[in-house]
């Protein structure tokens, strides 16, 4: 497992998310594997390496709507190549797709919409989703304290306070999770974080169902709608539909100031644990 080295200048994510450029759209970037889950690398790490590279495309660098189709697992600790691709450069919106390749073979495909958030609209019409009632964060639980059943190597990277209420896997009536999340190294909050925090909670069928097995993301949309302020931001993750061993989960994020920054849904398999005879 690679170790933390603070005397390198930069917070871990910019850090292990830098590339180098190969030319004609592709780049050379060391993947970590301090952002594993288990034996692989965490989608929304992954998809924010592709995004560092979508941000060289244009002057756009917020993402807005980002899809990411997961292919295969990622490997951490390897190296890896991302190709990208121009759709489309527009005034306001620079649309760009990215492969992440690893030992010649494609992880994923991210086809993002790039803008710049921090441009006031002259619109003043607004709908939005206020946050839910949570405990402070220092009533929530570390998500690093709890049975996982398997290695949260990404705890050295995010840290993650759950609600106490549904702390222990199958002890709630919803298939719902609630937390505050925050990298460790004090880097604020930002809109490529805000992707990477939408695929960092545990699945919200574990509330539910308990840890009844491995829950692979099929594909990942993000819309980003604000720069988060800085400070602790809020999740809410629910799971509504499940059929057939796949199932859809929507998230919510809300920065410091209560303003909904990102909503996601993802499609993901439910599939056993190896131990489970399935």
């Amino acid at each position: 497992m690679n170790t933390t080295d603070r005397s390198v200048d930069g917070f871990d994510l910019d850090r292990e998310t830098t590339l180098t450029s190969l030319g004609d759209g592709r780049y050379a970037i060391d993947v970590s594997d301090c952002w594993n889950i288990g034996d692989n690398p965490n989608g929304g790490y992954l998809t924010a390496i592709a995004l560092q590279a979508l941000r060289r495309l244009g002057d756009h660098q917020d993402p807005m709507s980002v899809t990411t189709h997961f292919l295969r697992p990622g490997s951490g600790g390897r190296p890896g190549e991302v190709h990208t691709s121009l759709v489309r450069s527009g005034r306001s919106v620079t649309t760009g797709r990215a492969t992440l390749l690893q030992d010649g073979t494609q992880r994923l495909e991210v086809m993002a919409a790039m803008g710049d958030l921090g441009t006031a609209s002259r619109n003043g019409h607004r709908l939005t989703i206020p946050p839910p009632e949570m405990p402070p964060v220092a009533e929530c639980v570390e998500r690093d304290l709890l049975e996982q059943g398997v290695s949260l190597f990404i705890s050295s990277r995010v840290d993650l306070r759950v609600h106490p209420d549904i702390s222990v896997a199958g002890r709630s009536s919803r298939a719902e999770t609630l937390g505050w999340i925050r990298f460790v190294d004090g880097r604020e909050p930002d809109t490529l974080g805000a992707v990477l925090f939408s695929d960092a909670f545990a699945p919200s069928i574990f509330a539910l169902l308990g840890r009844v097995g491995w829950v692979p993301t099929i594909e990942l949309t993000v819309h980003v709608r604000a720069r988060p302020s800085p400070g602790w931001m809020m999740g809410r993750f629910v799971t509504e539909d499940l059929q057939d061993g796949r199932m859809i989960e929507d998230g919510y994020l809300w920065d410091a100031e209560g303003r909904l920054i990102a909503r996601s849904r993802q499609l993901a398999m439910l599939l056993p644990d190896a131990g489970e005879g399935g």
